[in-house]
């Protein structure tokens, strides 16, 4: 069973399976891994300059002849970067957290799909208005940044606002079970986070990886503490789902107080810088249950798409 959608047709790509373009993770080797995998691989430009995504941006073609593409937050990011990126011929770019319009024109002028995450409805008409070519759902089970409308209720709900424009389902998915109820759901595809923290290729440290193998759903948590902690500006309606740690216990309930403690702060910050994984946020999402080992994205891709097509198969041969 092959698991055709408009998505994989648009992109040109085998496997209806995106990489989220997670700052500080999704690199140019773990995007190209992902592409030659046959999902598509998206780095995670994040809100870097224009000297990153050079280095990472070469890293990718000199790995892959597969479509590929660069994440960028629309609240952060700068228009020249983009340009930047634009010039590696990239497959897609996608728009993330913020209005996309300011960029939206110079990604239409190029060879580049247009991609934009949503996390409540007003920002799917807004995806539409300004062309997006795929739009992004996203449930508040993914791990990172995001909204608050869970992943099951509102994926149908954008399909159906959207239609015809292609969706992937993001927030929650780690397995092919997951990608075979986004398909259920009328999504074209899934984009896919936490699942790759956990690959070979992923810019993640080892401490980080051991504390997702560990964890569980519950022990994740939506909050602004360790953005505020962080100093990062972060937009106050995007929350960070991060592993709880010691340091967000301690201030979970006191984020103004925090805003204003000097020397709180600066406690964070060199702990943190330490690696101390009391302080250190750990993104992840509400599907780390489903992460048990670490292969290479590659392999992981490819086990998503057998377990999708059986779960598939299954549901309809009974």
């Amino acid at each position: 069973m092959a698991l055709h959608t408009a998505f994989t047709q648009l992109m040109g790509v085998r496997h209806p399976i995106a990489l989220a373009p997670m700052g500080g993770t999704a690199g140019g080797a773990l995007a190209a891994a992902v592409s030659n995998g046959g999902g598509l691989g998206l780095v995670g430009g994040g809100r870097e300059g224009t000297d990153w995504v050079d280095r990472e941006l070469k890293n990718v073609t000199g790995r892959t002849v597969k479509p590929w593409g660069i994440g960028f937050l629309s609240w952060a990011a700068e228009v020249e970067t983009v340009e930047r990126a634009l010039a590696y011929a990239p497959s897609a770019v996608m728009l993330s957290f913020g209005d996309p319009e300011p960029f939206a024109t110079a990604v239409h002028a190029s060879s580049a799909r247009l991609i934009v995450q949503v996390t409540n409805l007003e920002e799917a008409r807004r995806a539409v208005d300004v062309g997006a070519d795929v739009i992004v759902a996203q449930g508040t089970e993914a791990g990172g940044h995001g909204g608050m409308r869970a992943t099951f209720p509102f994926v149908p709900a954008v399909v159906d606002l959207v239609r015809p424009t292609p969706v992937l389902a993001a927030g929650g998915i780690a397995d092919g079970r997951g990608l075979a109820a986004a398909l259920a759901l009328g999504a074209s595809g899934a984009l896919v986070g936490t699942r790759f923290e956990a690959s070979d290729e992923a810019l993640v440290d080892a401490a980080s990886v051991k504390a997702i193998l560990n964890g569980q759903g519950e022990d994740t948590e939506r909050s602004l503490v360790l953005d505020i902690a962080r100093g990062s500006g972060w937009p106050a309606r995007y929350t960070g789902r991060t592993l709880r740690n010691a340091f967000l216990e301690e201030w979970r309930d006191r984020p103004d107080e925090l805003a204003s403690d000097a020397a709180a702060l600066e406690d964070y910050r060199r702990d943190s810088a330490k690696g101390d994984m009391d302080a250190v946020a750990v993104w992840a999402g509400e599907a780390i249950d489903l992460i048990t080992e670490v292969q290479s994205a590659a392999d992981i891709v490819a086990a998503m798409v057998e377990r999708a097509e059986d779960t598939l198969r299954g549901i309809l041969e009974d």
